[in-house]
């Protein structure tokens, strides 16, 4: 982590990662990069549908591969460059045919490193394989929940998933909120941890970095008037008045409760449920 010397109060808080040790300095490819628009949280009618969005650097969308269908190839790891729109770093991977693909990587993979996708791969650092292929203690990433679905689970920085069991063409993954879950063994994974681990470590350091990431003011429901929030009203600063934490819309939040719908279609593939509060 990069620290800075206190000339303003906010450069006191302020730490950020130095990219110049991590990245490899190369270029973005151009042939895997495109605009997009952002809408600031605002659906089709222009209606705010998500809070707290909006304003933010313009940014040039990369196009990632997750779901890795280009099998049985060996692919080489020529850069190792910094993604606007996720908190892990991508590389640029050329397969032997010629082909080039951004694929997010995993810790301590270098430029210069290579990586295979097929059912018979080893199961070493970056290569891709079957769940069922995989033994238990193993560490995953970019995991997918349906074969051929593409990756959907652990793609945040430093995140990984454990496989834990494997049994009856199910296999068991200790997901990063301590949950443990079955996914069907036919479904693909990328052996290691998503690069970036130090992410969760940076401090802000002011609000004006918050809006350059495109992230606008949250107002504490404490400080709304009763009509706006369940939280709000009183003379002076007011505790929540209620037993339970709760969002504008009155449902549970934070803080140890449970918010899964009773009803959710993945409960047959949860085992273990996570854990939640100081004792995760």
């Amino acid at each position: 982590m990069k620290t800075y010397k206190p000339t303003s109060k906010s450069q006191r808080q302020h730490t950020s990662i130095e990219y110049r040790k991590l990245l490899s300095g190369h270029k973005p490819e151009k042939s895997l990069m495109k605009g997009r628009r952002s809408f600031g949280g605002r659906n089709s009618f222009g209606r705010i549908t998500v809070r707290h969005q909006g304003g933010g650097h313009k940014k040039t969308y990369r196009q990632v591969d997750f779901k890795f269908n280009k099998k049985n190839i060996p692919a080489k790891v020529t850069s190792i460059e910094y993604d606007p729109f996720r908190s892990g770093f991508i590389g640029l991977a050329v397969y032997a045919d010629g082909e080039k693909r951004y694929c997010l990587v995993p810790q301590k993979v270098k430029v210069g490193d290579t990586f295979l996708v097929s059912e018979n791969a080893p199961v070493t650092l970056a290569n891709r394989l079957p769940l069922g292929n995989m033994p238990v203690g193993t560490f995953v990433y970019n995991i997918e929940l349906k074969p051929g679905e593409g990756a959907v689970i652990a793609r945040s920085a430093g995140n990984y998933c454990e496989v834990v069991a494997q049994d009856a063409g199910y296999t068991h993954i200790k997901m990063p909120s301590t949950e443990i879950r079955r996914v069907i063994s036919t479904a693909w994974a990328s052996v290691g941890e998503v690069s970036n681990e130090e992410h969760r470590l940076v401090n802000l350091g002011k609000a004006g970095r918050s809006r350059w990431l495109g992230r606008r003011p949250t107002v504490r429901g404490t400080a709304m008037n009763p009509v706006d929030h369940p939280h709000g009203g009183g003379e002076g600063k007011q505790g929540r008045g209620s037993r339970r934490q709760k969002t504008m819309w009155g449902k549970p939040s934070g803080k140890g409760q449970k918010t899964r719908r009773p009803k959710k279609y993945s409960n047959v593939f949860i085992v273990s449920r996570r854990k939640v509060g100081k004792r995760k």
